[in-house]
């Protein structure tokens, strides 16, 4: 129990707090130092204020004692005995009487008047003259009684004060401060325990313990604090739980706008295959021919030249190729990084779109320049990012198609290395000379179903997909105009400029 206590003490003792005279005391103990105290100082000064009233007394006491022997011994003149105790007779010169010319005349001329002496190491008394024997009589007297009296006077005002200080603590410690005072104060800290250790049923002063003075205003106020708190902590709950429960919507959301993601990425592909179908059914008519002849040939000679099967070879080789570009653009599959030539992802990409006969129309003229350095290798799914390039790549032919080139219209593809804070990036940039790209249609382009002018034979999905793509290889896609000027100085769109930021450090 002694553990408990000296524990709680030390947990209350907090550094920085005010200090002064009697702030390590408990309550208890600064209220006796300081009625013993008040108690004390009150003693002192009515011992103070009584000393001189009760010499005066003693005085007044001891001059009339003189006075009543100054009339025997003038009226027997001098013939009466006294005790020396008490009683001292003595004949003065004027010098010796320490009294003003004035007083010494008027004791001369008035037999009567006396002049009172305040009392000295023996007593008080008074002088007078004395006109049998002409000379100035002083009588000083001792009165033991009236001293005796002033002593129990001061004996009774110290026993008065000790009685009504014994009174005082009695009554407050046994009736005013346990009830008003310590009690109030104990439940406080009790309460205080009580919220410290999360005892939530006992942390508020009870109502019947709450006074209505400063202690009362005190427990009253803690408990409205208390109760703030506590309401505040609820509605706190309850923001964290609708806050979790958006969150876990939100979560599905993600999951669902993931899927719609991924159903677009395929979506694009469906359509994008269904754009090339008639290419390929184009391209691949040819070789068959070339094959069926061969065969013919075959069934009905029995035998091919040399040059002719590799001919043949050639045929079916040329197949096999467009099929498995066609199968790779087609396939969905989680995304793989791999250690990728860029050089070859562009050339793979133009490839599929040449196949394409709805983006690259029969005699159309079109100067494609793979100008991407071909030491340039980032870690990327190559199927993919062959995605992005032939959806970035198509919408390039697509505008150059929207203008009238009178050779066909460029299309240049280049790449850089840029070193950066986060480290290194390589650029690539997708530059065409046609009618660049409309202000308006910047900030949204990257929207599913926003079907641009560069796009307008295709689903609105291609550079949504593509955004994603590089999205999820760390990068992003930048688009932007580029401006020239023409002979007469004024500035027009030098075409549209798609950039590929991709970062090299990926983890493979």
């Amino acid at each position: 129990m002694g553990s408990t206590q000296t524990s709680k003490k030390q947990v209350r003792t907090v550094p920085g707090r005010a200090r002064g005279l009697f702030s390590g005391l408990k309550i208890r103990k600064k209220l006796i130092v300081l009625h013993t105290s008040f108690s004390l100082a009150l003693g002192v000064l009515l011992l103070v204020a009584l000393a001189p009233a009760m010499g005066k007394m003693v005085d007044g006491a001891e001059q009339d004692q003189a006075e009543l022997i100054f009339d025997s011994v003038v009226k027997h003149s001098g013939a009466m005995d006294f005790d020396s105790n008490t009683v001292e007779i003595r004949f003065r010169e004027l010098s010796g009487l320490g009294i003003s010319q004035h007083d010494a005349a008027q004791l001369s001329d008035t037999p009567e008047f006396l002049i009172p002496l305040r009392g000295d190491s023996f007593g008080g008394g008074v002088v007078g003259f004395d006109p049998v024997a002409q000379r100035y009589l002083e009588i000083r007297t001792r009165s033991p009684q009236a001293r005796t009296t002033v002593q129990w006077v001061y004996g009774l005002v110290i026993v008065t004060l000790f009685a009504g200080y014994a009174l005082v603590a009695i009554a407050l410690e046994i009736l005013v401060l346990p009830q008003h005072v310590y009690s109030p104060i104990q439940a406080l800290l009790n309460a205080d325990d009580a919220s410290r250790s999360k005892d939530h049923a006992n942390e508020l002063v009870p109502e019947h313990l709450i006074a209505t003075d400063e202690l009362g205003e005190i427990m009253t106020s803690r408990n409205e604090t208390i109760g703030l708190l506590r309401s505040n902590e609820r509605e706190l709950a309850a923001a964290l739980g609708r806050l979790e429960v958006v969150a876990i919507d939100l979560h599905k959301k993600n999951r669902l706008l993931e899927t719609a993601r991924k159903n677009l990425e395929g979506a694009d592909r469906l359509a994008s295959l269904g754009m090339m179908s008639a290419g390929i059914a184009h391209e691949l008519n040819t070789p068959l021919s070339v094959v069926k002849g061969l065969v013919g040939q075959l069934k009905d000679q029995g035998a091919l030249s040399e040059s002719e099967i590799k001919l043949l070879v050639r045929v079916v080789g040329r197949i096999e190729i467009l099929s498995e570009g066609l199968l790779d653009f087609a396939r969905v599959r989680t995304p793989r990084l791999e250690q990728s030539h860029i050089h070859k992802v562009i050339e793979d990409a133009w490839m599929l779109i040449k196949l394409d006969r709805q983006s690259v129309l029969p005699g159309q003229r079109i100067a494609f320049v793979n100008e991407v350095n071909s030491d340039h290798i980032v870690a990327c799914d190559p199927g993919r990012m062959v995605q992005v390039f032939v959806n970035l790549i198509r919408n390039a032919v697509h505008a150059l198609r929207s203008v009238d080139h009178e050779n066909g219209g460029h299309i240049t593809v280049s790449s850089i290395i840029e070193t950066r804070e986060d480290g290194d990036w390589i650029v690539i940039s997708i530059l065409d000379d046609g009618p660049g790209i409309d202000p308006a249609m910047i900030d949204s382009m990257f929207d599913p179903f926003v079907s641009t002018k560069m796009d307008s034979q295709g689903t609105g999905l291609g550079l949504a997909v593509s955004d994603g793509i590089v999205r999820e290889h760390g990068g992003i896609v930048v688009p932007s105009n580029v401006n020239m000027s023409d002979q007469s100085g004024l500035t027009r769109s030098g075409g549209a400029k798609f950039e590929v930021h991709l970062p090299l450090d990926a983890v493979v």
